[in-house]
């Protein structure tokens, strides 16, 4: 995943200034020393040319930029400051009210500072502010449209350089020997971590190119899915020749199929739980365990907590195992079975969380004072304990 430090920038300076070399010094709140960066490659034609000096108005360290490495040497990625992004205008309580009234949240595009490299020792470095203050210099050279579409296309092919390092697609030699029979726990084991991983950078390349108006084809391009940017080529093609017009728009997608990644996509939502609605459903016991100890976490713990707290936590890993549980035990379909090893990989990815939850819950008894807080957490601490046995015994009976 990217490191993230724009909240943790105090300043900066960026130099353009020699044709393909950027360089550059960024102070951030918790260090002594500038990280220094030196980069192939060039800015994009707003910044080519140019030294740029920014500024954050209010700074403060989070773990990202504490376990940077100081020499940022690599190449670059999209730097400018002319990326157009959507800010919301209302603090969290009004978010809060339009979510409920479904209507629709007051906004406005700005101008953001985006500034993307991709280091040989940490991997894919990002800044993306909008309240910065900038200088930006005359320019010394001038970028024209053809070496910036280049420069893109090159920061596209180190993206998706990137993406293919932190997805690490099994080789089609080893998933075919696993294609005889049924898998096993740890077979099972290694396609929900590359699950996980192709997840993570999907989301990711979400995260970066949701606003682009060519984004289907970037985010297909940066993933690897060749299939799919054959299938989008025919779409526009096909639309082309049917219309006699322009091609259909992005979000307007026709029914695009493609077996390039068959491999990945066969298993990519077998550990997601399918929730019925159908109130006649029976749920396995120990998932029904499990889903009433998430919904009294939800009661006991502080409902305002924010995503890296103890408490924050104890509920994201209890939900994590009541869904994961529904998934692979309870009875959705007479005609399918989930394979043992699939059930017993769950099972083992249900214990990881739940010894989180354990690790969370003792830390929050650790400072809580109230003694009648105190009782509710001990006992959602046995409860998860319970919880786990349960696994346990389960995984000895399916083995």
């Amino acid at each position: 995943m990217a490191w993230r430090i724009d909240e943790a920038v105090i300043r900066g300076e960026i130099d353009n200034t020699v044709e393909g070399r950027t360089t550059g010094r960024i102070w951030l709140a918790g260090r002594d020393e500038p990280l220094r960066l030196s980069l192939v490659g060039d800015c994009w034609r707003d910044l080519a040319g140019t030294r740029l000096r920014f500024q954050n108005p209010a700074p403060h360290a989070g773990p990202d930029s504490v376990a940077l490495d100081s020499n940022q040497t690599g190449i670059v990625g999209d730097m400018t400051a002319s990326r157009k992004s959507k800010v919301l205008t209302v603090d969290e309580e009004e978010l809060q009210q339009f979510y409920q009234n479904q209507g629709e949240i007051p906004h406005e595009w700005r101008n953001t500072l985006y500034l993307e490299w991709f280091s040989e020792i940490n991997g894919r470095v990002v800044i993306e502010a909008t309240s910065y203050q900038m200088e930006i210099s005359a320019q010394e050279w001038m970028m024209d449209e053809d070496a910036e579409d280049a420069q893109k296309l090159a920061n596209l092919n180190a993206m998706r350089d990137f993406m293919a390092q932190l997805i690490r697609r099994r080789e089609s030699a080893d998933s075919g020997a696993e294609d005889h029979g049924e898998l096993d726990e740890y077979a099972w084991e290694e396609r929900l971590k590359e699950s996980d991983r192709l997840t993570d950078a999907y989301q990711e390349v979400l995260e970066k190119y949701m606003e682009d108006t060519d984004s289907e084809r970037k985010e297909a391009f940066v993933m690897g899915w060749d299939g799919l940017l054959d299938a989008l080529a025919e779409r526009d093609e096909a639309g082309g020749n049917a219309g006699g017009g322009d091609n259909p728009p992005y979000g307007q997608m026709v029914d695009v199929s493609y077996d390039e990644d068959e491999d990945d996509d066969d298993y990519l939502e077998s550990d997601e739980a399918d929730f019925d609605d159908d109130e006649d459903m029976e749920g396995h016991p120990l998932q029904l365990q499990a889903q009433e100890l998430a919904m009294r976490a939800l009661d006991v713990v502080p409902q305002d907590a924010k995503p890296g707290t103890p408490a924050y936590q104890i509920v994201s890993c209890l939900l994590q195992v009541s869904g994961k549980l529904a998934g692979a035990l309870n009875d959705t379909d007479d005609d399918y079975q989930p394979e043992t090893g699939f059930v017993l990989a769950i099972l083992k990815r249900c214990l990881n969380w739940l010894n989180e939850a354990v690790g969370a819950c003792q830390h929050l008894m650790l400072e809580e004072n109230d003694a009648d807080q105190l009782a509710a957490l001990a006992h959602l601490r046995c409860s998860i304990f319970a919880v786990r046995d349960g696994i346990v015994e389960l995984r000895r009976e399916l083995k």
